[in-house]
């Protein structure tokens, strides 16, 4: 039984080694491509303006990553000594982990509990809204579609995740913008990759996804393709009904963290046996 990680490049292969360690055997196919926007004149700005917003909100990992690649050396800081008092808000561990190792103050940090149902923006949601004033501003990071990507036709679970946020500050008398910090597209898949997924539709292989627009763009790269006799373990309730609109035979949802996603694999198993 082969594990398919279907995250983006680094991502991947962090859960690739996570999993590997536990003795599942697991292989990266990423498919999404993430890679920087064409125009950082925005993240310019945003960075620039900081000390007017109350917070921060991060879609993803990603969204942190590329924010901070754009930071001017000058530009406003989340540390703990800083007199600007803005806050970073998380959506889950891995947003919270990149932003800790941006050099985030814990104490200026928001999340979901490690305990919270999902990571998601309606967990993060219960944690800050109380934050929200009227007036109050928020900036949403976010990552954007590049040319080429299936998103016009797949709306992700972070778009919609995001959105709603937003629609949620507004209610609470505050204002909400966005800055797109990164791009996603649909990989090309070379050779090896194709014929690896062309195996683990049919093999017994698990896949794991953990956005709707990598189910999307699996469809994308293999037009036709039947999933009747494939498994997946999604992330969160919209991917495994993003995956089993798909066509996916089997579909298990679980939280994201390496424990319960072991769990759940071998749940998997055992319905497939």
């Amino acid at each position: 039984m082969r594990l398919i990680v279907t995250r983006p490049e680094r991502e991947a292969q962090r859960w690739v080694l996570d999993l590997s360690a536990q003795g599942l055997p697991a292989v990266a196919l990423p498919l999404i491509e993430v890679g920087p926007v064409d125009d950082t004149a925005d993240l310019a700005r945003a960075w620039q303006h900081l000390d007017d917003y109350v917070a921060v909100m991060f879609v993803s990992g990603n969204a942190v990553d590329y924010f901070f690649r754009s930071k001017p050396a000058l530009a406003p800081v989340f540390i703990a000594h800083s007199a600007i008092k803005i806050r970073a808000w998380a959506t889950g561990p891995g947003t919270t982990r990149a932003l800790l190792r941006q050099g985030v103050a814990p104490e200026r940090l928001d999340a979901p509990p490690v305990d919270a149902g999902q990571f998601d923006s309606e967990a993060l949601w219960q944690v800050v809204g109380p934050q929200v004033q009227p007036g109050d501003r928020v900036l949403i990071v976010r990552g954007g579609d590049s040319l080429g990507s299936a998103g016009a036709t797949a709306r992700t679970d972070q778009g919609s995740g995001r959105d709603w946020f937003a629609s949620q500050v507004r209610q609470a008398g505050g204002r909400a913008e966005f800055v797109m910090a990164y791009q996603r597209g649909v990989p090309e898949l070379g050779s090896q990759a194709r014929a690896l997924a062309l195996r683990a539709a049919a093999d017994g292989s698990v896949w794991l996804f953990s956005s709707t627009e990598a189910v999307a763009n699996l469809s994308a790269c293999l037009p036709g393709q039947s999933w009747a006799g494939a498994r997946a373990v999604a992330t969160h309730p919209r991917i495994a009904a993003a995956a089993q609109q798909a066509g996916f035979g089997i579909v298990q949802e679980s939280r994201p963290t390496l424990p319960e996603l072991i769990a759940c694999i071998k749940q998997v198993q055992l319905s497939a046996a």
